[in-house]
């Protein structure tokens, strides 16, 4: 092989975090493929994998040779492009990481529609809420809600995520319906425990621009959304949540909005990835659909 080759079979080792996965995708022996990842650290002179019997991980050479590589084959792609016909589409496998709900009630029902205009594309969907590491997992971009961390990821802004206020006909019969944030101090809420720390937020809402907060007496916690939407749904209390996340209940008249005009805060939708100038053609083909998907479905 070639040391653009070489490259090529180094990166998919890492994106499938797998010898044999890799070879698969590659249509190669997973002998050449290990074959080809010996002749690449002995050429550097350095180790760039950790192997184990389940995964294949990248060192801290790894990592930063890497993101070399993905420059260095996006450069070749690039050039190697130049005179061909656009009409031949993105192909390889691509490996993305999405918050729970919204992998499985958006994204994963509108998948057929991207696989049939990208047949040459396989695609991996993760679906967690936990921060992942793109490199270390081997992930092509993860899709996040809410406040970011400093990652030194490349962000590209989706969108903000409604958030309404919603409680159970049953709930609004024997409590009555709160009208303003001040009417609150008789209710109950069901709270949210953030599964990353365990902390339970105060009831929010936005007023003349400001975000507001107070704590609302509740006899359950959740820690899921699954279980947040059940226990409003049972009658236990009052939630704030994404809009998408209860549009059927709403729409069946299981759940009510209340207080429309007192909602909380919008949360940001951020798709993060690596690199901004050597983005994949596969890559970026995925990012502007999930755009267009998340802003049709949700926004």
């Amino acid at each position: 092989m070639d040391r653009i080759d070489l490259f090529r079979v180094f990166t998919r080792v890492i994106e499938c975090a797998s010898f044999t996965r890799a070879a698969n995708t590659m249509a190669l022996p997973r002998s050449s493929v290990s074959a080809a990842i010996i002749e690449l650290e002995s050429r550097v002179g350095a180790r760039l994998l950790h192997r184990t019997t389940r995964k294949v991980t990248p060192t801290q050479d790894g990592i930063a040779f890497y993101e070399r590589c993905l420059r260095l084959i996006a450069d070749v792609e690039e050039t190697e492009g130049l005179f061909r016909h656009t009409s031949v589409g993105p192909a390889g496998y691509l490996r993305v990481d999405v918050p729970g709900r919204i992998g499985r009630l958006i994204i994963a029902p509108a998948l057929p529609e991207f696989l049939a205009l990208y047949p040459e594309l396989d695609l991996e969907l993760r679906v967690t809420d936990r921060a992942v590491n793109l490199v270390e997992e081997s992930v092509d971009c993860v899709l996040r809600v809410g406040p970011l961390s400093d990652s030194g990821l490349v962000a590209r802004k989706i969108g903000d995520l409604p958030l309404i206020n919603v409680a159970s006909p049953g709930y609004l019969a024997n409590h009555g319906t709160p009208d303003r944030p001040a009417d609150l101090a008789g209710h109950h809420a069901v709270n949210y425990a953030s599964p990353a720390n365990g902390r339970v937020e105060d009831w929010e809402w936005v007023e003349k621009g400001e975000i507001r907060t107070m704590p609302i007496k509740g006899r359950v916690t959740a820690n899921s959304a699954e279980a947040y939407i059940a226990c409003c749904l049972a009658g236990l209390g009052l939630i704030q949540i994404p809009a998408y996340d209860v549009k059927h209940h709403l729409d069946a008249g299981e759940l009510i909005e209340v207080m429309p005009g007192h909602r909380a805060a919008p949360m940001a939708m951020t798709l993060l990835y690596p690199h901004r100038q050597h983005l994949s053609r596969r890559l970026q083909v995925f990012a502007d659909w999930l755009d267009e998907v998340l802003k049709r479905r949700i926004l």
